[in-house]
């Protein structure tokens, strides 16, 4: 294995910056207490709880901090939004609509819902994975009571226009969620301009600690609460709260604020190299997702004539770590659902490879896949039974 590793796997997880250790360590150590009490000591555990609600509300443009609620990560929160505004709404409706191409815990969430009453529609998309809103306008009723589509897509990078589908929600009263995991500290958010009612947030995907997620809850949303308790959060998810895990992720939303744009003209510049080599010096290699309205962090290259999951394990050994799809699914063998979504045939996607990057790569990255990817394709093909004679 080369000595140097390449660390190209930023969607499924991100090294947490030594920024954010820094502030996370006093209360790790000597600050501790419970935010519900009423010393001294309680207090400060309260008053950097609120500090960082009001970090992460600001990364949003939230218009106020209560509308942030903490939750253990992405996966928790989704399910506070679907289930918890299913519930409490099924008296208007118990219609919810989702594109094909949510990422796993959205659609697991939804199978649930559909076992207990609810009707769920599922949009398609285009090649490109865009949502296709004509489909929403036809198939939105005055049952609908929720609509779910990723700000972007997890694997291939799409961004949705979500405030135009927000706006369809709205005009049958029905309420947008969206996973913004991939989207938040990346691109710019703005839960107001965009018409979001709730949203999905994770930490770690800008490069904040592990175990903390948020929602964002637009005031006045009905959510029915997941996790009885003390009333902690609002009343939406009771339980101590993570004090240190909220003051690591308001200071990710801290620095992801501030650093977001240079981060994304320096990550597009690194993923538009690594693409434009792939692109020219391997054939029949193909970029998924839109080619522009797409996330700066993301590439997703198909090889024709490759296993997806040999390809990984490829690069592996040469000291580059990446991933062929979502982390949360790779449990299973079967292609992509979003590529298959698109159109991508079977064996075709199959032979993906997710390049998602982050804030510790830097340009030497893009000329070290981009060197030893056109050999492993290479072997690999020569290995391949159906690959035709002038790719091996």
């Amino acid at each position: 294995m080369s000595e140097k590793i390449v660390y190209m796997d930023y969607a499924s997880s991100s090294r947490v910056d030594p920024r954010v250790v820094e502030v996370m360590l006093p209360y790790l150590r000597e600050l501790f207490g419970n935010p519900s009490s009423q010393h001294s000591a309680s207090s400060k555990m309260k008053n950097a709880l609120e500090e960082a609600r009001a970090k992460v509300a600001g990364l949003i443009n939230a218009e106020k901090p209560s509308e942030v609620v903490f939750t253990s990560g992405a996966t928790e929160s989704t399910n506070m939004a679907l289930r918890g505004v299913a519930f409490r709404n099924r008296d208007r409706g118990n219609h919810i609509i989702a594109s094909k191409i949510e990422h796993i815990s959205v659609l697991n969430t939804l199978k649930y819902l559909s076992k207990n009453g609810f009707e769920v529609t599922y949009l398609p998309v285009d090649k490109y994975g865009t949502v296709d809103v004509e489909a929403l306008k036809t198939t939105i009723t005055d049952k609908t009571i929720l609509v779910t589509v990723g700000y972007a897509n997890n694997e291939v990078g799409t961004i949705q226009p979500i405030r135009e589908i927000a706006e369809i929600a709205h005009s049958k009263k029905a309420y947008l969620h969206t996973d913004a995991t991939p989207a938040v500290g990346k691109i710019s958010v703005d839960v107001v301009k965009d018409g979001i009612d709730l949203m999905t947030i994770s930490s770690w995907d800008m490069c904040g600690p592990y175990g903390i997620g948020g929602i964002y809850v637009k005031r006045g949303i009905r959510v029915e609460p997941l996790i009885l308790g003390g009333g902690q959060e609002g009343g939406l998810r009771s339980g101590t709260e993570n004090v240190a895990g909220a003051v690591g992720m308001g200071r990710a939303a801290e620095l992801a604020k501030v650093e977001m744009a240079s981060d994304a003209e320096r990550l597009s510049k690194i993923r538009d190299r690594i693409v434009e080599r792939v692109l020219k010096e391997i054939p029949y290699s193909f970029l998924n997702g839109h080619p522009t309205r797409r996330l700066p962090h993301n590439a997703n290259i198909r090889f024709s004539f490759v296993e997806g999951e040999s390809l990984v394990l490829s690069l592996d050994m040469e000291g580059i770590m990446l991933s062929s799809g979502s982390a949360c699914s790779s449990k299973t063998l079967e292609p992509s659902h979003v590529l298959i979504a698109m159109g991508i045939p079977h064996v075709e996607a199959q032979g993906s490879l997710l390049i998602s990057l982050g804030r510790f790569n830097v340009p030497e990255d893009a000329e070290r896949i981009a060197d030893v990817l056109p050999r492993i394709i290479k072997g690999l093909r020569q290995m391949s039974p159906i690959a035709p004679e002038e790719v091996r």
